[in-house]
Order: structure tokens, then sequence, then C-alpha cells
């Protein structure tokens, strides 16, 4: 039995763009999909009705938000397999534990009750570090989102922390039939100064090339696996939320991974994943890597 992809609903228009994603992507995938929102009215519901049902008007809230994100999505692919439901949990813990039997989860990239200028909504950010799947957080330029750019980017760091990123970037880019770039970035040390320009650029071409060696290295297994899809290895010099960031303004969703240590309950995101969760101009993905 395939897991079904998870999609969290608020009523905001970011979550809508997110339903909308999910259902594209559960029919690339085969997969179900499950809308999910989350609503704590009968822990703080105040007793008033609403004057057309009689029920609580938090619980006809809750239950409209819902029937309207499953409603969208069947208009939008009439043959998926949607179900949803309301969860009487915080948002946060409603998505977690959705995640626990899924093979993705999708949120919008702000909420409802966003604040004005924030560039990521707490929820999203929480559920992308601390979730046991993939999370996609939805976001970025229209094009992006709508897959108008023909090209998915990973971005990798060591061969031992990407393997699972790389993997689900490459299911990915084979499902939606296009190229994917893999993407390392390397640096200079600060400390490096040398006086004379030849030994500047020949140390510079070493550590581009160790670069490409690790970056090789993370992919080969995956690429085996995946013999249709073609794959562009690049290194680039810079700091690799600034490389990452720039690639992504050409790509259909950005790929990175997040080290998930046994045992720690905090936040487990990464400096380079949380700046794209901010800052890309596409769709990100953040996928755990257990060690």
């Amino acid at each position: 039995m395939k897991l079904p992809l998870v999609v969290g609903v608020d009523g905001s228009g970011s979550s809508l763009e997110a339903v909308d994603w999910a259902v594209d992507e559960a029919a690339r995938l085969g997969l179900p999909l499950r809308i999910v929102h989350a609503s704590l009215w009968e822990r703080y519901e105040t007793g008033v009705p609403s004057f057309a049902t009689g029920r609580p008007a938090e619980e006809v809230m809750a239950d409209t938000i819902v029937a309207a994100g499953a409603e969208r999505a069947r208009l939008r692919r009439r043959d998926l397999d949607v179900t949803a439901g309301v969860v009487n949990e915080d948002a946060v813990s409603a998505l977690l534990h959705a995640a626990r039997e899924a093979s993705a989860l999708v949120t919008g990239s702000r909420g409802r009750g966003g604040i004005a200028g924030m560039l990521l909504g707490s929820v999203s950010l929480t559920v992308a570090a601390r979730a046991v799947c993939p999370v996609i957080v939805v976001r970025g330029e229209k094009r992006n989102r709508q897959g108008g750019c023909g090209r998915v980017v990973v971005g990798v760091a060591d061969p031992t922390q990407s393997s699972a990123a790389v993997r689900f970037a490459l299911r990915e880019a084979e499902a939606r039939g296009c190229d994917l770039d893999a993407v390392r970035a390397w640096r200079r040390p600060a400390h490096e100064h040398v006086d004379h320009p030849l030994i500047v650029d020949d140390a510079a071409g070493v550590r581009e090339e160790h670069a490409l060696a690790l970056l090789t290295d993370a992919l080969a297994e995956a690429v085996r696996e995946h013999p249709g899809t073609d794959v562009n290895r690049r290194t680039v010099e810079g700091p690799a939320h600034h490389v990452l960031q720039e690639a992504s303004t050409h790509a259909d969703l950005l790929v990175v991974g997040a080290r998930r240590r046994h045992g720690h309950l905090g936040l487990q995101l990464g400096r380079v994943a949380h700046a794209l969760l901010h800052h890309a101009a596409c769709p990100v993905a953040v996928v755990p890597q257990r060690s």
C-alpha cells in the first residue's frame, strides 16, 4: 500500500497553492492525496453557535477549510484519490504526526495568521526541521511552482549526508521527465593567502577537483538506479546558500538534505536549508538524512 502525500491547509492563499502543487505531485507519482487541517476549536470553543447551522462557528470554519481544499483538489484532478479531515491538534503536532505515515509532506510558505513581512511561516519552518519524511515548502514564482523550468536542482554536501536527498531528487526528475542539476559549492579557506597568482589558481583548481570528486561519489549509486535521467554535475565557488539560491531561479524544485540525529528533539535543519526555505525562488524539498 502506497503511503499518501499529505498537504496541510489553513484557508490561506499560500496553502491553496500548496494544494495545487500537491495534487500535481500526487498525480505524477501515482500516490493518494491526504488533506489535513488542524483545529483546536473543541479546546477553545466559546459556545457561540453559527447562525446558519447552530454548530460552533470554529467547527464550521474548520470543516469549511478542509472541504474547500478537498474540492479544489478534486476539480484539479478528478481521477485522484483524495481524502480530507480535521485533526484536533495544533498545526505543528498535526503535521508531524501525519508525517509518520506519509511519503512526503507539503505545506505553504506562510499561514493564514502570518505576520506581514515574514518570509516563512513558523509552522512550515518547524515541520521542515523536525518531520521524519521529506517536507516540501511551496514557495517562489508561479512559473517555478507550476513546473515551467523543466529542471530539478539538488544541493550535494558530503556523500554520507546527501544520499537521501540525491535519491529523492532523482526520483523527482525522473517523474517529471526533466534533467537533474547536482550542485556542490566549494570555497577557498579564509586563511589561504598566497602572493603568486599561479599558486592561487593552482590551489583553486585542486579544491574544485576535490569538490567534483565528492559530487561524483555522492551521485554514483543513485544515478545507476535511474539510468534514463540526465544528470548535470556542477561545482560552483561560493557560499552554498548563495549558490543554491541562484540555481533555484531556474528550477521547478530545489532539494536539500537535513541531518536528523537520533534522540535529538530540537530543530534539525542546518543553516543552508534554513536560508533556502526563506529565500529560494522555487519550492524547496527538505529530505531528512538519518545519522
